[in-house]
């Protein structure tokens, strides 16, 4: 299913690949990340809710971010990846620095974060540049 060249199913896929990573990111940084964030157990007890939030978010990006892609060039896994490392370092790296130092929160919780969002881009570059 094609949207103005865009792939659907790849952006389904991309989406739920980076879903998948993020939990698996948090599952086994989720001590170290709570303590950087100053959070309790109690603070981050799962809510249905912001779990089909946060999907619908990454599907959200997964599309925009095919857009990107698919209008920088051909739809390739090295396309991909490179337009994943640009986008986190011009948008993501800079926005979780700016607002962590603001907040004054731990570089900790910014590596962790921002580490996050690497991966997250990198996988839905990769699976967007396979399938889509």
């Amino acid at each position: 299913m094609m949207f103005d060249g865009i792939d659907l199913l790849a952006v389904l896929a991309a989406a739920v690949a980076s879903f998948a990573t993020g939990a698996a990111w948090y599952a086994v940084l989720g001590r170290v990340w709570m303590r950087a964030a100053r959070l309790s157990e109690a603070d981050t007890r799962p809510r249905p809710f912001l779990f089909i939030a946060s999907f619908a978010c990454q599907l959200v990006m997964a599309l925009i971010f095919a857009g990107i892609i698919y209008h920088a060039g051909p739809m390739t896994v090295s396309n991909g990846i490179l337009s994943a490392v640009l986008v986190w370092t011009g948008f993501l790296a800079t926005t979780l620095i700016v607002n962590h130092r603001f907040q004054v929160a731990s570089w900790a919780l910014t590596v962790i974060d921002g580490g996050h969002w690497l991966a997250v881009l990198v996988i839905q570059g990769v699976v967007l540049g396979l399938l889509g």
